[in-house]
């Protein structure tokens, strides 16, 4: 399930895309939901940032002209508290993995699998493009510092507002 709605105002940040990320990334947010299952098994094991992943059909779901890369919003799991994210969506060149991927770490400890639960997310705003990077060090070093840019980000009136969606409170019945 997709839902777009409410146009978000285009801050400084996105000068340096392209126009036709410009006019997509103006539709933020993006409301998607699915459930969780297990991805590439890296998130938690080689970078110590667990991340929750949808399955391919929700990832083939979301607009084409959706640019890869880092977003920073909001998510909750089965309905229950709505927490800060961030999320890659792409190919993972660090990687070199061959299909595309949508995995959300949220900014809080669950404890526990979420596996075979339901993810809904805001997608709030774009950080920056995917890209590679010369060691696992320097990814880690540029996961933490979308979260750090993430939190600041969240913490505006105008965000923060999107925290209390009815979307997040929706029923969503697995498949």
């Amino acid at each position: 399930m997709l839902i777009g709605f409410k146009i978000l105002s285009f801050t400084r940040r996105y000068r340096r895309i392209n126009r036709g990320t410009q006019i997509m990334l103006s539709h933020l947010p993006l409301y998607t939901s699915g459930e969780i299952v297990r991805g590439f098994g890296r998130g938690s094991k080689e970078l110590g940032i667990p991340t929750a992943n949808y399955p391919l059909d929700v990832v083939k779901s979301l607009p084409e002209s959706l640019p890869t890369g880092v977003y920073y919003g909001w998510a909750n799991v089965d309905n229950g508290p709505v927490y800060k994210m961030v999320l890659s969506i792409g190919w993972n060149p660090f990687y070199n993995n061959t299909e595309k991927s949508v995995e959300t770490h949220m900014l809080h400890d669950f404890n526990c699998d979420l596996y075979g639960q339901i993810l809904k997310i805001c997608m709030v705003g774009y950080l920056r493009p995917e890209r590679s990077f010369d060691s696992l060090e320097a990814l880690i070093t540029a996961i933490k510092t979308d979260i750090d840019q993430a939190k600041e980000l969240l913490n505006t009136p105008e965000t923060i507002k999107l925290q209390e969606a009815t979307f997040f409170k929706e029923d969503i019945k697995k498949n």
